[in-house]
This record gives structure tokens, sequence and C-alpha cells, in this order.
């Protein structure tokens, strides 16, 4: 890179050539996959994945969250819990405007439930409201229950999600104290439930699901219809739409301008129209 250039990048009025590395990253269009471990929200991996490829594209001080002066367009297919991992479908470019097919589409999941105990968060990272006996749970009690939530079903989503009350997520109004009531059940349809393994309290579920589907209210169900309790332990999305986590989600490591092209799809599946062209105003 010339000097000049990148002196002429430091004085705001002037519009100086961009490295060659943004502009390339700047002209990504399509879909990919990355890996999103346990603990971070999903905005958070997002944020984290621009702020490395603006610094690899040689960006000073990249804040991801300021999106005017990168001008780098990203967003990602359906938010996963913190406390979960797996498969974040990310847009890029034009390919943002591909993740509402991503929302609506088919994702798997491997859940690992504990019996005899329910928490607020219906997983591990609340605190527990009520403990019940799961002895006489045996393993053909679950899978017969497991038929009753397969297919289309109705179903209340938990109270800590990522949905929103007059434009504030639910999970930041209960912890800031504010009540929040349930929202009213809703049509979600489950493909395939199989359970895995059962050692109890322990059980591993492997689901297959639509859009707007949650797992932790299916494993807070579950716990009830087996006349005990259950959380979420541990929850992994293994696929969302083409994407799976063996073969396409890119680890931390491997978040590089070079790694995306590499596993870049562009509008495939034949399911997107182009859109028409913006009328300039």
């Amino acid at each position: 890179d010339s000097s000049p250039a990148r002196m002429a990048g430091n004085l705001g009025s002037t519009v100086a050539p961009v490295s060659s590395s943004l502009s390339r990253l700047q002209a990504l269009n399509g879909l990919f996959a990355v890996y999103k471990k346990q603990g971070p929200t999903s905005a958070d991996v997002l944020n984290a994945l621009k702020e490395a490829l603006l610094k690899e594209a040689g960006v000073q001080n990249p804040n991801p969250r300021k999106r005017r002066k990168q001008s780098l367009k990203m967003g990602h297919g359906g938010t996963l819990d913190s406390a979960a991992s797996g498969v974040l479908v990310v847009g890029v470019g034009n390919g943002t405007k591909m993740l509402s097919t991503m929302l609506t589409g088919s994702k798997k999941y491997v859940a690992v439930g504990e019996l005899g105990k329910a928490t607020d968060t219906l997983d591990a990272t609340g605190s527990v409201i009520l403990e019940k006996d799961f002895e006489h749970i045996t393993r053909p009690d679950v899978e017969a229950k497991l038929k009753a939530f397969t297919g289309d079903i109705m179903q209340v989503p938990p109270l800590y999600s990522a949905l929103k009350k007059d434009g504030q997520r639910l999970s930041v109004l209960l912890k800031k104290g504010h009540k929040v009531e349930a929202k009213p059940a809703r049509p979600v349809t489950v493909y395939n439930l199989t359970l895995l393994e059962f050692k109890p309290p322990l059980f591993t579920l492997d689901i297959e699901c639509g859009g707007g589907f949650y797992v932790r209210s299916l494993v807070d169900d579950l716990g009830k219809a087996l006349s005990s309790c259950a959380h979420v332990k541990e929850l992994t999305r293994t696929k969302q739409g083409q994407f799976t986590l063996q073969e396409h989600a890119l680890h931390e490591e491997q978040w590089t301008l070079e790694h995306i092209l590499q596993s870049l799809q562009c509008c495939s599946e034949g399911e997107l129209e182009p859109e028409p062209p913006e009328a300039e105003t």
C-alpha cells in the first residue's frame, strides 16, 4: 500500500483509494457459516467476525458497531442463545437479503436435557425454580412422549428470549425487573425428534425443526409431560439450511477473507428470486 494513500485515509474529507483487501471484502456477496462457541451472544460473534476481517484488511481500530465508516454489510440468520453453540449462518453484502430464508428453513440441534430441575430461563444459565423426582422415568417413557412433540405442534416461546415487546428484548426487560407476560402459543414444526441417549438425570435429543422453534420450550414441556421437570443443560445447532457444523462452520482461527471466499455460497439452491433493481431517487 503506498503511503500517500494511507495518509490520505486519515484525512476525513479526502476520499482515498481503499486497500485492495478491503475492497475485496466489501465486494463479498453471499452466505457462509461460522462456529459460535458457548458464551457470547450471536451479535457478539458477528461483531468479532467483522472486527477480525476489517483488521486483516488493514483498517485501523475497526469498530464493528459503527456501521457507516467501514460499510461492511453483515447479518446473521437466526439467533443462537448465548449458552448455545454451533452453526451461525452469516450473510454478507447482498447475502443479507437471503437471511430470511435461513430463519424459516430447517435447523438441526443436539440438546442435552437434565431431568428433575426447572430453571427460570429454561436452560443452565438460569436459577433453579423447581425440583422434582425423576426416578420413575424410563427410556420408553421418554420415547413415547416424544411422539406428541413431533409434527405440527403449538408451542409457547420462553419468557427469556430474543423476542421483543415494545421494541425491547424480553430477556432484557426481565433482567431489569419488569413483569413480562408469556407470548401466546404459536404453530411450529418438528420434522424429526430422536432420543440419542438416556442416562438419568441426563438425556440427549436429536431435533430437526422449522423456524421459530425453541428447544428450551420443548425440553421444559417434555419434563412436565413426564410428571417431572427439565431444563436444557447443553445445546448445539448442528445444521442450518444447507450449512452443517462439520462441513461448513468456520472456527475463529478461520475468520479470514481467504477462508470465507472458499466457503461462500452465492444464491444457491434456486430458492431466491433476484431482487428487482432499486429505483434511484
